[in-house]
């Protein structure tokens, strides 16, 4: 099997996490295509035997990084607010309960700094191993492990908050 093959293979969970980790399927999708694209011009680098998908998510790391480098030099950061989630699709028809706990979780993760946010997702959503998770982002798993604390602390911060606000028709700023 060839690297492209492999590299097929991995990129509806590069998308998922990309969708996840940005949470816009425009810019997620331009960060994948950003992602393969690079593993394309480096697929030589790659060596057989090891975690294809491993190598791509450390590469889509490395590019979301780099993103968001370029755009804090280029303009301020934005604050999230609600109108944010207007026109996005969640859950199934019909099971509102289910979409609003989607939407407000999504609402929380997009409101945790973006280290924290990274390995909520690649251990939540991604199911990696706190040492896989460390290899991607170059980083002790002693890190992972703290970062994944804090972050599962303010999640449960953020989305009492978020359900609390809903409940009362106030919005996040």
């Amino acid at each position: 099997m060839a690297i492209q093959d492999d590299i097929a293979e991995q990129v509806p969970g590069l998308r998922r996490y990309a969708r996840a980790l940005v949470g816009d399927r425009g810019c997620a999708d331009d960060l994948v295509q950003d992602t393969l694209e690079r593993s394309l011009r480096y697929a030589t680098q790659f060596r057989r035997g090891k975690n294809p998908r491993r190598w791509l998510l450390t590469i889509m790391h490395h590019v979301f990084v780099n993103d968001l480098r370029k755009a804090s030099r280029q303009t301020s950061p934005r604050a999230f607010n609600e109108e944010d989630l207007v026109g996005a699709q969640y859950g199934v028809s019909g099971n509102q309960i289910s979409s609003l706990e989607v939407r407000d979780l999504d609402c929380a993760l997009q409101m945790l700094p973006e280290p924290q946010r990274e390995v909520v997702l690649m251990v939540g959503l991604e199911d990696m191993s706190y040492a896989e998770v460390s290899l991607v982002l170059g980083i002790p798993v002693g890190t992972v492990m703290s970062r994944l604390s804090r972050a599962r602390e303010r999640l449960r911060e953020l989305t009492a908050r978020v359900r609390r606000e809903s409940k009362l028709g106030v919005t996040s700023t």
